[in-house]
């Protein structure tokens, strides 16, 4: 089953519940999250080689939910892996098939609540992700040709970076 077709068996009524249940926090955007849902639910998926991947992992004392893909096909080593995929365009994660162990330990309203919290990490459309995404290539060519000392003085940490994200979003 693809997380199209899990969209398609459920309205936003059903999965509003569900939501502030598990995310309370994203209750201040919450309208962003449905307009995310009505666009997916009329969006055509892309095949794709992916699964998507849900599971509750522990970190210390913290619990917490990770969202990922794995290649069904994988071409190299590190395609075996669990791979990021908040940047992933929409229209791939719909065609993307549910990992079997993730449909025995989610129900379908779960996979949709924890897949549309991940796919709006960075931004609730696809032109604000493309524009982060843009953001991060072009740090990325200009950290390259820098020196290492000047690298680390311009360092910062991935959650000082994530933090920066989500207040950007809060604007």
């Amino acid at each position: 089953m693809t997380l199209k077709q899990i969209l398609q068996t459920n309205t936003w009524s059903t999965i509003l519940p569900v939501f502030l249940k598990t995310y309370p926090e994203a209750e201040e955007n919450i309208k962003g999250y449905q307009t995310v849902f009505e666009k997916l639910v009329i969006m055509s998926p892309e095949e794709n080689d992916m699964s998507i991947v849900i599971t509750k992992e522990k970190d210390g004392e913290d619990e917490y939910i990770d969202v990922s893909g794995v290649h069904k096909n994988p071409k190299n080593e590190e395609g075996t892996y669990s791979q990021a995929i908040e940047f992933t365009p929409w229209r791939e994660w719909l065609g993307m098939d549910i990992n079997k162990e993730t449909s025995n330990d989610f129900s379908g309203l779960e996979i949709i609540v924890h897949c549309l919290y991940e796919m709006t990490f960075v931004g609730f459309t696809e032109e604000v992700i493309q524009e982060k995404i843009n953001r991060i290539e072009k740090s990325r060519k200009e950290r390259e040709s820098m020196t290492k000392a000047e690298r680390d003085a311009t360092a910062i940490s991935a959650e000082e970076l994530f933090k920066e994200w989500l207040d950007e979003n809060n604007d």
